[in-house]
């Protein structure tokens, strides 16, 4: 049954969740009879941090929305109150729903710039009305599955707890915030409603205000020991860490320890590497070398890499803002750009290009797929474009092209080859059953580790890392400079 109210459905889900000109643009296309058959590439043009490699995530939840994007009749009423759009048109958006293929990367994939991650065919019409949709979609959660697997990395893929709730951008950038991590490589995270709707495991022990509700620190220990002793993870740094708080916690550690629990102790604030050495030395020193440190306080993967290579005894590393946010890179530089159009003419579907002064933004036309190369060690060697239709080969050598700079090349041969490009929904439908949302994540999160495992570690680098090869098949190099030679005249 169709909705009536914007309120029933999840905000995703109406077809308002888009840019006002894409409907400006729509009925301009209605009115001039111009609803072809087009072809939309979903990109990105550089990798956020600075970093040598990003996670897509995100396609699922564009899928879910994709499949159920239509106008309710409080919609339509609104759009009639902007006093722009025409009644037949209007008309048109009340059946309005996506009917068109849409290919993608797998999420969970390792992604680079230039490449097709998602792949639309549709009419015009449809196919600019979800842009924005698409790009909501892809856009974040690649950016916090890219930010989550730099720590995971960074932390030599130690145990990550995502608790970055309430420093998300609103509660639906936490919810994606938290599913991104998860796929990025996150352990658990302390997002309830994520945990129960996703099958994310939640974590969580105390904060200072338990402590300070008690009239001592060491009788807030142990009350919460009392409480949950096979859960046990002391704050110690509300008063003062080396002072009170580690000793303290060993006490009521011991009593843990006796009854054949173990505990952890957690820092979040002050010097880690100094306060993780001494915590760790008390520890040692009462007979628990099995008690666990966890830290947290604003931590980044440049932090947790340096307290790594200086040996920082921890075991687990909460990190919330700049996991959840993105730190210190807002968004992620994907892009929505027409790649081929139907042309009434010739009856056949022709490529586009969009051109600017700034070549590096310049596209790549046609219908394209992405192949990757592997090695006979089975690591990735490079990512090539090729136009729909052109075949990638293991074991035979082809010349490859610099997606920009024409004269760069390079050949290879490759042990094995993988299309990257994967066809999702079929005529508005899914085309495979939808899985469990805790069954999808796991896939993905699976994907993540499998993925960045074949990436040689130059990639890897937090700091200035390998750039990865992004290529084109000579026939894709010739297309495109047919068009910038015809761009020139």
């Amino acid at each position: 049954m169709k909705p009536t109210h914007t309120e029933e459905r999840a905000p995703s889900k109406s077809a308002l969740f888009t840019d006002f000109y894409e409907l400006t643009m729509a009925q301009g296309y209605w009115l001039q009879n111009m609803n072809q058959q087009v072809v939309f590439d979903m990109f990105f043009r550089r990798q956020p941090f600075n970093g040598g490699f990003s996670i897509f995530a995100g396609i699922e939840t564009l899928i879910d929305s994709l499949t159920e994007f239509s106008f309710s009749d409080d919609d339509i009423e609104y759009l009639s109150q902007q006093g722009i759009f025409e009644k037949g048109f209007l008309d048109y958006l009340r059946d309005f729903h996506f009917s068109g293929d849409l290919y993608s990367f797998e999420e969970g994939s390792v992604i680079f710039p230039q490449e097709p991650l998602v792949r639309i065919h549709a009419n015009l019409i449809e196919a600019q009305i979800i842009e924005g949709l698409v790009l909501n979609h892809c856009n974040f959660q690649s950016l916090i599955a890219t930010k989550t697997a730099r720590v995971w990395l960074a932390s030599k893929q130690g145990n990550i707890m995502e608790f970055g709730l309430r420093r998300a951008q609103g509660p639906d950038g936490a919810m994606s915030a938290t599913r991104a991590s998860y796929i990025g490589g996150a352990a658990g995270t302390s997002n309830t409603l994520a945990g129960k709707l996703y099958g994310i495991p939640v974590m969580g022990t105390m904060a200072h205000s338990w402590i300070m509700s008690f009239p001592s620190e060491l009788e807030a220990f142990e009350a919460y020991a009392k409480i949950y002793p096979d859960k046990t993870v002391f704050l110690i740094d509300t008063y003062d860490t080396l002072k009170s708080g580690i000793k303290n916690a060993i006490k009521a550690g011991a009593k843990l320890v006796e009854q054949g629990y173990n505990f952890g102790v957690r820092l979040d604030s002050g010097d880690i590497s100094y306060l993780t050495q001494e915590v760790r030395k008390e520890l040692d020193n009462a007979g628990f070398p099995q008690a666990f440190i966890s830290v947290s306080n604003e931590l980044t993967e440049e932090i947790i890499e340096t307290l790594v290579q200086q040996n920082a005894p921890i075991a687990s590393w909460g990190v919330g803002t700049h996991m959840v946010t993105g730190g210190d890179e807002s968004s992620f530089t994907g892009v929505y750009k027409l790649a081929a159009r139907h042309d009434q003419k010739t009856d056949e579907m022709i490529p586009a290009m969009k051109f600017s002064d700034n070549p590096a933004k310049n596209t790549n036309p046609g219908i394209k797929n992405v192949w990757r190369l592997y090695d006979e060690n089975g690591m990735a060697r490079a990512d090539i474009l090729a136009l729909e239709g052109e075949t990638v080969e293991s074991g035979k050598e082809y010349r490859y092209y610099h997606p920009m700079v024409d004269y760069r090349q390079f050949s290879f041969t490759a042990a094995s080859v993988k299309p990257m490009l994967t066809k999702k929904i079929a005529d508005g439908k899914r085309i495979k059953e939808r899985l469990p949302d805790a069954e999808q994540l796991q896939l993905a999160r699976k994907r993540m580790r499998q993925e960045t495992a074949t990436l040689d570690p130059s990639y890897k680098r937090i700091l200035n890392p390998h750039i990865y090869k992004v290529s084109m098949t000579e026939k894709l190099k010739d297309l495109k400079l047919s068009f910038i030679k015809a761009n020139i005249k």
